[in-house]
């Protein structure tokens, strides 16, 4: 059976900086029959089981620790004995949600996971968190770009542990090199591509996005 990304929206809070705003966000589920990954365990651990199934899950990955995309990952891995993923530099925000329970491993620039034969390739691209990264999968035409990237522009910078020109940097780095016809899956909304983005960089530099 071929590898599929299958997408479970999740609803909840957002919680930073004393404000709170109701969220969907877009969970992610790659693999096959027999195995899978999941890509942001957010609000719902019951509905991010029941998309997993019987499959075996092999890692909780987070794409960076603000609370709505890491909420449901301790119950998560509770239940399936998959380890939990994050990149060091979020270890302060992930502590403001999960103070009593760590991430079970580090993510880093240039490591590599792999599930149902598809390698995924960690790319660190900070800014709107210190520790965000994205996913890239050459095999499956995509890039799953949490809050850094969405359709329309770079993600939110204007709370703490976030920086305008260091989003932009990463996403001009990082992702707009990738082959324009590369779909961008988001942590929220829409998907978009690579090369409907591109265009656009000079004009959220001018804009402050």
């Amino acid at each position: 059976m071929a590898p599929r990304i299958e997408r479970v929206v999740t609803s909840g809070t957002f919680d930073l900086d004393g404000g709170s705003w109701e969220v969907d966000n877009n969970v992610w589920v790659v693999g096959d029959d027999h195995e899978a990954l999941v890509i942001d365990p957010a609000h719902d651990a019951d509905a991010i089981a029941a998309a997993v199934g019987a499959r075996r899950l092999t890692a909780i990955v987070c794409t960076h620790a603000h609370n709505d995309h890491i909420g449901a990952g301790p119950a998560l891995a509770a239940r399936t004995g998959a380890p939990i993923l994050l990149h060091p530099d979020d270890t302060a925000l992930w502590k403001q949600t999960h103070p009593d329970r760590d991430p079970d491993g580090p993510l880093a620039d240039g490591q590599r996971l792999t599930v149902a034969g598809v390698e995924l390739t960690v790319l660190h691209t900070p800014g709107h968190a210190p520790g965000a990264v994205c996913l890239s999968a050459p095999a499956l035409g995509t890039v799953f770009t949490g809050d850094t990237l969405f359709a329309g522009g770079p993600g939110a910078t204007g709370r703490s542990f976030s920086d305008f020109p260091t989003i932009v940097e990463s996403i001009r780095d990082r992702l707009l090199t990738l082959p324009p016809d590369t779909v961008v899956r988001t942590g929220h909304g829409d998907d978009t591509t690579v090369g409907a983005e591109a265009p656009h960089l000079d004009e959220w530099i001018r804009r402050g996005h």
